[in-house]
């Protein structure tokens, strides 16, 4: 039997040399880095007209943000609970603070609609506490749905069907990529 003194110390590293002088390194890559762009600031005060011109037109309103997701349309409510349309990802948040489960749902969705992914399944738990009726992650879980974060992505949710967790579980339709 060897004991850990008698090996040779080096001898991993002897190894890894043996191996890295194998291998010829690629051409490094050049990547072209753009120009950072001008940032405009706007005034902190508009200025006055002078007395007797016109007024000053005001700025042009900054573009709409986009659409709050809807309820799931009853049809592909149907096809997704019945998985014609499958599930492609889900996330369990049971054992999650308030805070940390809406990072962890927001991350979560943003990666899956950068993966191209069309359905997703949100588990929040029931939650019940004594007299409190539904948990927070549960009751919150709209809202951050429709969250300035989540707007570009989410296109539609509904509770899930028993079978995927029902009350205490969500289907998320992401919008196309």
């Amino acid at each position: 039997m060897t004991r850990k003194s008698d090996r040779p110390a080096d001898d991993g590293e002897r190894l890894w040399q043996r191996v890295a002088s194998t291998v010829t390194p690629l051409a490094p890559r050049r990547i072209p880095v753009p120009p950072p762009a001008a940032v405009q600031t706007a005034p902190t005060h508009r200025p006055r007209p002078a007395s007797g011109s016109a007024p000053v037109p005001l700025p042009p309103p900054a573009a709409r943000p986009q659409s709050a997701p809807s309820d799931l349309d009853p049809r592909r409510h149907r096809r997704v609970s019945r998985e014609r349309e499958p599930i492609e990802a889900r996330l369990d948040l049971h054992g999650h603070g308030r805070f940390q489960a809406e990072d962890v749902l927001t991350g979560f969705l943003l990666r899956a609609h950068q993966r191209g992914l069309r359905v997703v399944l949100v588990i929040t738990g029931h939650g019940r506490r004594a007299g409190s009726g539904e948990g927070v992650i549960r009751a919150s879980l709209p809202d951050w749905l429709r969250s300035h974060a989540l707007r570009g992505v989410v296109a539609a949710y509904a509770p899930a069907h028993r079978r995927h967790g029902g009350d205490g579980a969500w289907y998320i339709t992401l919008k196309r990529g």
